[in-house]
């Protein structure tokens, strides 16, 4: 009985964890636009990650192993050059790769989940315009069991939606265009909210900042690395206005002068390509944001 019980559970499991994508019968009818790409591509960071040229290879040394970040130019071999429209999607929204197997939460799809497909379908109008750079990277060297990538579905049960992270008092148009860069494109939760042991957001404390994601002994470090608060706590941006905010985010100056530092810096260097009014919608979310210690 207990045999049984146990097959019968990890029949359950299984299929609760298998990969799910979306139809080609769910994308829209639309004329992808590779200048609104190009927009999603600065204010999401792509270069920060994969590179100039998008030919990847930064490694990321966490608790669960290194990542490895992949080239994703038009390369057919090595990059995405022969992803359908349908392959991008599930990618980003989903987590799916184009042979179904999941992608690991360091590609942070579950931020991505909240774009629009039309959005995506426009992203990757611009990627396409790239030159394809052959050279396939290094598979990832997890450890067990982060190496089992099944047990990803059920991680996405707990972790993978696409409902808005912050309840905001009022939520005008400039403040939902703030939360859809700051939730969605430009993911600054991945790095700026404090992860739980499986390495999924603790939005209980969205945007307090806390320990770095590559911080400790796996990157070789003191860990030490800490990631700011971005609320408008005492901790965070309280002593900020919305203007210094959005003057820091194109100039790389903080109120007293200082000058943006480490990752941040081709984070910032990204965001000063976005529009004033782009730059001011994350300034007022940010302080629009529940205060968090």
């Amino acid at each position: 009985m207990l045999l049984a019980a146990a097959v019968l559970a990890a029949l359950v499991a299984w299929w609760l964890s298998r990969p799910q994508g979306l139809a080609a019968a769910d994308l829209p009818r639309h004329d992808p636009d590779p200048r609104n790409g190009e927009v999603l591509f600065h204010a999401g960071g792509c270069a920060s990650c994969h590179g100039d040229h998008l030919a990847g290879g930064l490694e990321l040394a966490t608790a669960f192993g290194t990542f490895r970040v992949p080239n994703i130019t038009p390369d057919r071999e090595a990059g995405i050059g022969g992803w359908s429209a349908l392959d991008f999607v599930n990618a980003m929204q989903r987590g799916v790769a184009p042979d179904g197997r999941h992608y690991y939460p360091a590609f942070p799809y579950t931020s991505y989940a909240r774009m629009t497909l039309t959005d995506l379908l426009d992203l990757k109008a611009w990627l396409d315009t790239f030159a394809p750079v052959s050279g396939n990277v290094a598979v990832h060297d997890l450890r067990f069991p982060w190496n089992f990538r099944r047990g990803l579905g059920l991680w996405k049960l707990r972790y993978l939606d696409d409902e808005p992270v912050a309840a905001l008092a009022h939520a005008d148009a400039r403040l939902e265009r703030g939360r859809y860069l700051v939730e969605s494109v430009g993911h600054c939760g991945e790095c700026h909210t404090p992860r739980d042991r499986f390495g999924g957001l603790d939005r209980s404390r969205w945007l307090a900042g806390g320990p770095s994601p590559e911080s400790g002994p796996e990157s070789g470090s003191d860990g030490a690395g800490k990631v700011p608060n971005l609320t408008p706590h005492a901790n965070g941006l309280a002593g900020w206005s919305e203007r210094q905010i959005a003057r820091y985010l194109k100039t790389g100056f903080t109120p007293d002068y200082d000058t943006v530092g480490g990752s941040m810096v081709k984070v910032q260097e990204n965001l000063a390509r976005l529009s004033d009014s782009d730059r001011e919608a994350i300034a007022a979310y940010l302080k629009a944001v529940s205060p968090v210690p």
